[in-house]
């Protein structure tokens, strides 16, 4: 039985037949195209520079070299203009709109997606660079002179913006793509969707496929960088432990056992377990920070944490735009910083954007586009720059105390700077063991949900929660893997950052389209806002007319609005006034030439009649009209009417964006007929202000409508 508050409707098809339910798939087929060209080119790459190594190498360092050097100034550029692009949309007034239906609630409370995007935010690759980034920021002293005073003070505040509000900008970007078009659009999570109001039908064409192929060599590279920092880190750790050398061996042998995760739970389904752990592992991280603040200089490292979150404020639109046009001539410049760290930053949050962006959209359905980008934007950031704060001004305390060896060790590109730091501190062998469980932990869940999204951008999902076969998730886990440890044998974490920077280039091309193909859709919500207005409110009208004239009227309005109707009064209603109505609507405008489709249908679980209209209009949104009970429990204001342990019904109107929260229960059959116009007429206004403002509304939708009605556009959504 549908709640108050997420409440799940079949298909007109499925309820022409007496209400049967039909289970949204959970696996979705193999998109062939995309899968054959992105798993070719991934394979040929990696099998190029198994074969010829050094030419491999030269290729990756000349285009490297090429690209920051002279294309340095559009990543930042890029990383700029996606902050201020989801700050605009956040306190503006489309801020309000929803991901998913207007009548969407979270499904999670505050607390627990505030843990989830906790979560998101920690990651092996932070355990790495919350000390060699501060160290090298120290030494080189980017913008000053290097290891004085002022390089000291901005050594982590550097980490922290690379960590901090550009790089989650463009996760919020790509959540709220995805949260837009699968959930308020009902719409199958892929970019393609995404991109479909500005492309349109092209988006199923080779427009669309080259989009996805990009998606998914963008994402396959930021993971295999991730997955590649992080076998150095942990082998390099079991050095530390137990005198293992980090060979090739055995970081070949930390990538089988990626892949042999993903294939465990791939086939046993062990996911919730695996979630459990990294879950686990968040709170292991909150305990070893706490234990390097205790275990350290606690006071001096406290006061280092309340400066370098006032200093990331105040310098952060400084640092934002920054590409050191006048510093040229210094070390630190010629040494490649900017390249090496900014410029790879940022490439690399890109190639990430996609793959966490899907994470973020999946938990934050019903919140609104401001919530979710205030959310991801502070609860992140606010526990990483607690991390590097702690853990980099540790790093940086100690290379100032004068420990020349603790300062080679602490730039060192195998992250031995890490395992160093925590030496230092009572119980380090214990403690550098959890690091290494609680790396390895990390690890191996990137690589599991990294699997699982590129099968997904390989595959035609159906809905928001399928997910491609099970061998697909397998087949990616090992040329992730391969990929991985071709890259890592070439250079190391270098050949892995150059990479990044390289796919960065089609990757902010999509990020592009996807800040032009949301603003699209959030231009025709304000329309629908302004429609309101714009549109002749007849209904309203009529009711004022009706409460304020002689007789009984406003007698019978009042005992409407008292009245809390049963489920046997909302089907008389249904069956006598509000069905003929909108059928006698839809009647009238397949008259006048309209392609109408209007059928009646059940209401899962209470067998409740219920009634969809939908008028097409070649490509553009769909107007859709559909009274539809939702049940709920009574208030505790109305107990004297009805008793506490029943339910009663709202004849609630749902149009393509959800439910509008109008209950039409008890209104005559004009009224209704006066309603539907009045929803109709605001459609019309939509359309008319988008083509008098210049641009063209294209339909949301891809699907076409089927002679049995098989479809269910903007239904009350699970």
């Amino acid at each position: 039985m549908p709640s108050a508050t997420d409440h799940p409707q079949p298909s007109a098809a499925q309820t022409a037949g007496g209400g049967r339910r039909r289970e949204s798939p959970k696996s979705a087929s193999v998109n062939w195209p995309v899968f054959i060209i992105s798993a070719a080119i991934i394979v040929a790459f990696t099998l190029w520079a198994a074969l010829a190594p050094t030419t491999a190498y030269n290729t990756l360092e000349s285009a490297f070299t090429w690209l920051s050097g002279n294309l340095g100034w559009y990543f930042i550029l890029t990383a700029a203009i996606i902050l201020v692009f989801v700050l605009i949309v956040a306190f503006s007034r489309v801020g309000n709109t929803k991901l998913g239906p207007d009548h969407a609630k979270p499904k999670f409370n505050l607390f627990t997606w505030a843990s989830m995007l906790f979560a998101a935010g920690i990651g092996v690759d932070l355990m790495y660079f919350s000390v060699i980034g501060p160290a090298a920021n120290y030494r080189v002293g980017p913008g000053t002179s290097p290891e004085s005073m002022e390089a000291a003070g901005d050594a982590a505040i550097w980490t922290m913006f690379h960590y901090g509000f550009p790089g989650w900008a463009m996760y919020a970007l790509t959540g709220m793509a995805f949260g837009l078009f699968a959930y308020r659009h009902h719409l199958p999570l892929s970019i393609r969707s995404a991109l479909y109001p500005i492309i349109g039908k092209r988006a199923e064409g080779a427009a669309g496929t080259s989009v996805q192929v990009a998606a998914v060599l963008g994402t396959i590279f930021g993971i295999a960088t991730s997955l590649g920092i992080g076998v150095v880190f942990l082998s390099y750790g079991l050095n530390h432990l137990f005198g293992i050398e980090a060979t090739t061996g055995v970081q070949a042998a930390l990538i089988v056992l990626a892949a042999v995760v993903v294939t465990f739970s791939t086939v046993s389904g062990v996911d919730k377990g695996i979630r459990r752990l990294a879950e686990l592992n968040v709170v292991v991280a909150i305990i070893m920070m706490f234990y390097v603040l205790i275990s350290g200089e606690t006071a001096r490292l406290l006061n280092a944490l309340v400066k370098n979150i006032g200093d990331s404020f105040v310098q952060a639109p400084g640092m934002l735009m920054d590409t050191f046009a006048y510093n040229t001539t210094d070390a630190w410049a010629q040494e490649g910083w900017l390249e090496w760290w900014t410029i790879f930053f940022w490439t690399w949050w890109m190639a990430w954007a996609l793959f966490v962006g899907l994470f973020l959209a999946r938990i934050s359905r019903g919140r609104t586009l401001r919530q979710f980008i205030i959310g991801v934007l502070l609860v992140p950031f606010a526990f990483n720059a607690l991390w590097i704060s702690i853990f980099g001004n540790a790093t940086v305390f100690r290379i100032m105390g004068g420990d020349t060896d603790f300062a080679a060790a602490a730039e060192d590109a195998e992250g031995a700077g890490f395992y160093e730091l925590i030496n230092q501190f009572p119980g380090a062998t214990f403690v550098i063991g959890v690091s290494v469980v609680v790396g390895l932990l990390f690890y191996v869940t990137s690589a599991d949900s990294g699997a699982l999204v590129l099968a997904n951008f390989t595959s035609n999902t159906k809905t928001a929660d399928s997910d491609g076969p099970p061998w697909l998730r397998i087949v990616w886990s090992v040329i992730i893997g391969a990929l991985t440890l071709v890259m890592l044998i070439l250079d190391g974490v270098y050949s892995l950052q150059m990479a990044a920077v390289i796919i960065g280039v089609p990757l902010s091309i999509v990020l592009y389209m996807l800040m032009a193909s949301v603003w699209r859709t959030l231009r025709q919500e304000k329309y629908s806002a302004d429609s309101v207005r714009a549109a002749l409110p007849t209904a309203l009208s009529e009711r004022i007319m009706d409460g304020g004239s002689a007789g009984g009227r406003w007698r019978r309005r009042l005992a409407r609005d008292m009245h809390y109707p049963t489920g046997d009064e909302v089907t008389e209603f249904m069956e006598s006034t509000a069905a003929p109505a909108i059928e006698e609507v839809a009647a009238e405008l397949e008259e006048q030439g309209a392609q109408v489709y209007c059928a009646r249908g059940t209401v899962p679980d209470t067998d409740l009649p219920q009634i969809d209209l939908h008028v097409e209009f070649d490509g553009h949104p769909l107007f859709k009209y559909q009274a539809y009970p939702v049940e709920y429990a009574v208030p505790h204001f109305a107990m004297r009417f009805r008793s506490a342990d029943e339910n009663f019904f709202r004849v609630e109107i749902f149009s393509t964006t959800g439910s509008s929260g109008r209950d039409i229960f008890g209104c005559n059959k004009e009224q209704v007929i006066a309603d539907v116009l009045d929803s109709y007429e605001r459609h019309l206004a939509v359309l008319h202000m988008s083509d008098q403002d210049g641009g063209q509304i294209v339909a949301l939708s891809t699907e076409a409508v089927p002679d049995d009605w098989d479809h269910d556009r903007s239904r009350p959504s699970e």
